[in-house]
């Protein structure tokens, strides 16, 4: 186990609803992501994780920017994204804004980058996905040479190159932390051991246990190069209620309208309430009471070794109020219960 375990929260600012049924704006969606960092913050939450996305249903575009807003409200809770795009993204321009979130809360940001479940950036940035592999294989090598924090001197084929030059504003203490977010890709494992990054797990559905093999392939990895694993994270579905039928009942609807919604587009029948309680049962969805999500939690940290479990608490139209309930729960109860759970 390792020495010292990080509990996190995610959010895509999914665009919620209103008690008549009308759709929040996009602002306020995102007036409300930050009042739900804050209250994350003020109540032990250790990480809050932002993630990009370009599409209608989803409010954060930039993680960055509302991030910046959350650290100056906030006093402690690291402060990152769930993942930034980097295939269609300028990796200096990424590490900017990151060095600068850094800089503005006290050196509290932390960059996940990945290629993302959707591909709606590509054509938005003018990325042919025919260049799919090869963007994201360039472009983690130039970000990674600039984690150096020193004059950076590169060449490849998805941008200029770069000869001795200074990017700022540098990082003012140590190296800007920056994790690989995968979803069950064993090269992308292999990437993060070649640049010696910590590694977070996507694990949407289906058992844990299954996504075990990705865990060992970085321990081996990082064995064979005589290094040690900078960090291994956990990123899952999950919804806390003040009893396990409330949680269910509060999160179903919610949840069937978000997994309808984007199965409509990759060819996925509608979900069915049998499919969602056996997940829950034995899946990666984390729903129920503040015990029943701690122990899984608990659970999920002994299989792999965790030193972060990150539970993505929003839901499609699942409502502020049902989300701020969530989190003051998650941070006051299942937070203290999991470290207690893992003392024992």
């Amino acid at each position: 186990m390792p020495s010292s375990l990080e509990l996190g929260l995610d959010t895509f600012g999914d665009v919620t609803r209103l008690a008549d049924g009308s759709m929040v704006s996009h602002a306020q969606v995102l007036r409300d992501v930050v009042d739900q960092a804050v209250l994350a913050d003020e109540t032990g939450v250790d990480f809050i994780g932002l993630g990009e996305h370009h599409r209608p249903d989803f409010a954060i575009s930039s993680p960055e920017m509302v991030l910046a807003a959350i650290a100056g409200r906030t006093k402690r809770i690291l402060l990152g994204s769930a993942v930034t795009i980097l295939s269609s993204d300028d990796p200096v321009r990424v590490f900017q804004r990151f060095s600068t979130l850094n800089a503005v809360s006290n050196g509290r940001a932390e960059a996940h980058l990945g290629r993302g479940s959707f591909i709606e950036s590509f054509p938005l940035f003018g990325y042919d996905l025919k260049d799919y592999e090869k963007l994201f294989d360039e472009k983690l090598d130039l970000f990674a040479a600039l984690l150096t924090n020193e004059k950076v001197s590169w060449r490849g084929s998805v941008r200029t190159p770069l000869q001795n030059q200074g990017v700022y504003p540098s990082i003012e203490q140590g190296r800007l932390k920056a994790w690989i977010g995968i979803g069950g890709n064993p090269e992308s494992v292999l990437r993060a051991v070649h640049y010696n990054l910590p590694l977070m797990i996507a694990i949407i559905g289906g058992a844990p246990e299954r996504f075990k093999p990705l865990a060992e392939l970085y321990a081996r990895a990082h064995e064979k190069a005589g290094t040690q694993p900078p960090g291994l994270g956990i990123h899952s579905h999950g919804h806390v209620g003040e009893t396990d039928e409330a949680a269910r009942e509060r999160y179903w609807p919610a949840y069937k309208a978000m997994r309808d919604r984007i199965g409509a587009e990759r060819g996925w029948p509608p979900a069915a309430r049998g499919d969602f309680d056996r997940e829950i049962e034995s899946g990666s969805l984390y729903i129920g009471s503040p015990e029943t999500v701690a122990r899984k939690i608990a659970r999920t940290v002994r299989l792999f070794g965790l030193s972060r479990f990150d539970m993505k608490y929003s839901s499609g139209p699942l409502s502020h109020s049902a989300m701020m309930n969530c989190i003051e729960l998650y941070g006051r109860k299942v937070v203290p219960l999991v470290r207690d759970m893992l003392a024992a």
